[in-house]
């Protein structure tokens, strides 16, 4: 192993023949040498099966976190059969109500991003992984099991319920991008921190499959209930729900026992020591062991202070790069979560695959419910899926920063299309297929573009001390502008008639994906870079010295 030290005769003890620790490893050359040599290992890591368990492990919970936050784009219609008001079959929830539960989930993932950044910056990414995954499971059984009370309705339960798991997904956003990040090699960064991400399109395809599945599976027993109770689409959207915690139980032995990355043991915990022991394992083995009652070798390095984070984001290259990541992701949410919680209602104002008129009561619910499903699926896969894969094939080829421009750039041109275009493409048949097509190629964009880029950009561009908390700050940014979407949209959809507003919230969408391509120009690239390069600070003499040994382990 290239940070291997070859003890000569000098260092050895005389009396026993023991190789002991040179004598010049204690010097602060020595010992930023060593740093260097480990980092150097990873960075130049072949693609090895350790990679596919990360991207494993990190991924299932993206599955897990796309799946919990668009069911409800399909749970709602649910909800608002069986919980709702209006005519038996064509009962749905007010828009106060279809609101609270579509926005308690963003609500939830801004403070998680925020606290979960913060936290793993601190006490690691190791002890805080999987407990995110807790919170996803419990509050999504939680959901799954409420009930209508006489105090408090069945809709408020969700929201609460809603809320803590957008804390949960919430911690997943920071955590799976820095981890993956730090273990990753230099060449296969950005593929890899693409494939963990890539999984919240497989989590929304295969929402809006079990939600089909279901929707066909009570079928018979859907046309015989009673249009004004429709007892049986309450089973089907406990079940669409309370299915997405299926995936993160699978996942969260694998996430409690995933090791520390050695660049959180060198550059905050520091000590190199054990980070170099980690290397060896983790890329010869793929194991990991912490040996309990071995003390900690510290070393003297930049520690994360308040102090020091103003200092470091005082400089304005340092600065504009979160702003720019952060406004970025703002922009691009304002889009993605306005369609993507919506796609039920976009489906129905343009009449893709409306129910025939002539049906009447559970036939109606039926084919509705079927098409929406239906609508999602194709959705997913024409658009979101593939855009995901796109970029996983060109990221480290092209780079971020070109991806994320073409990305706005294109989408800046399809909002305004199907915006100022929209009368005409909805009012016939083939203009219906049209404005479809549109539609798709517009989730290929947001995938293909700034909402794969955004993700990837903050978790290599900041150093190891601030990264997870500085990819926190810019996914906290997105989504704010996903609650500013949903709540925007909610209030604003059926101003002038039943969804009349949604060609004016499409124009919207154009003009902040047009200021996306100006706060691109604030991020740096970030291909084939290695992550202490682009932390821009000095990495000579980066250590400063040994701080002498401490007995607490490392647990």
């Amino acid at each position: 192993m290239a940070s291997s030290y070859v003890v000569d005769k000098a260092s050895t003890s005389s009396a026993e023949g023991v190789p002991q620790f040179p004598k010049h490893a204690a010097s602060s050359y020595a010992l930023d040498e060593k740093r260097r040599a480990a980092l150097a290992e990873i960075d130049s890591a072949k693609f090895s099966w350790f990679h596919v368990k990360v991207c494993m492990v990190a991924g299932v919970g993206f599955f897990t976190d796309a799946y919990d936050i668009f069911a409800i784009n399909i749970a709602s219609t649910m909800l608002g059969y069986v919980y709702g008001h209006g005519a038996p079959g064509a009962q749905k929830l007010n828009t106060n109500q279809d609101l609270g539960i579509k926005v308690a989930t963003p609500v939830g993932t801004l403070i998680g991003q925020l606290l979960f950044g913060w936290l793993a910056d601190i006490v690691g990414r190791k002890r805080m992984y999987g407990i995110e995954l807790m919170l996803i499971i419990v509050a999504t059984f939680g959901q799954a099991l409420s009930g209508q009370g006489h105090a408090v309705g069945i809709i408020g339960v969700l929201v609460v319920w809603r809320f803590i798991m957008g804390v949960g997904i919430g911690g997943d956003y920071p955590l799976s991008a820095v981890i993956s990040s730090e273990f990753a090699s230099t060449h296969i960064r950005g593929r890899m921190m693409t494939a963990v991400f890539a999984n919240q399109g497989w989590g929304q395809f295969s929402a809006a499959l079990v939600a089909f599945i279901v929707v066909s599976a009570y079928k018979s027993q859907l046309l015989h209930d009673d249009p004004a109770v429709l007892a049986h689409v309450d089973f089907m959207w406990r079940i669409l729900i309370g299915l997405g915690c299926v995936p993160g139980a699978i996942a969260l032995y694998f996430r409690l026992t995933i090791p520390e990355t050695p660049r959180f043991t060198m550059d905050v915990e520091r000590n190199v020591k054990q980070a170099t022991e980690d290397v060896e394992n983790f890329l010869t083995t793929g194991s990991y062991y912490v040996d309990p009652d071995a003390p900690i070798e510290r070393v003297k390095a930049p520690k994360a202070s308040r102090k020091d984070f103003a200092a470091y984001f005082s400089k304005w290259q340092n600065l504009k790069l979160l702003i720019g990541t952060s406004y970025s992701w703002f922009a691009l949410d304002i889009a993605f979560y306005g369609l993507g919680l919506n796609n039920s209602i976009i489906l129905t104002a343009i009449g893709f695959g409306s129910p025939d008129p002539t049906l009447k009561g559970t036939e109606k619910v039926y084919a509705n419910l079927r098409n929406i499903t239906i609508g999602n699926m194709v959705i997913s896969v024409a658009g979101l899926i593939p855009g995901y894969w796109a970029t996983f094939l060109l990221i480290d080829r092209w780079g971020r920063k070109p991806i994320q421009l073409m990305g706005f750039t294109m989408l800046t041109i399809l909002f305004v299309t199907m915006g100022f275009a929209y009368d005409k493409l909805t009012a016939t048949s083939a203009g219906t297929k049209a404005f479809t097509f549109l539609y798709c190629l517009t989730n290929f964009f947001q995938n293909f573009g700034p909402n794969t880029t955004t993700f990837v950009v903050p978790g290599e561009a900041f150093p190891t001390r601030y990264r997870s908390t500085a990819h926190g700050i810019s996914a906290a940014s997105g989504k704010l502008g996903a609650i500013v979407a949903q709540v925007g949209f909610g209030k604003l959809v059926n101003i002038g008639g039943t969804n009349a507003f949604v060609k004016h919230l499409l124009e919207i969408f154009a003009f902040f994906m047009l200021t996306g391509i100006f706060s691109t120009l604030l991020i740096k690239e970030t291909k084939l870079q290695s992550l202490e390069e682009l932390s821009n600070e000095n990495q000579d003499g980066f250590i400063a010295g040994p701080a002498g040994n401490v007995s607490e382990s490392k647990a």
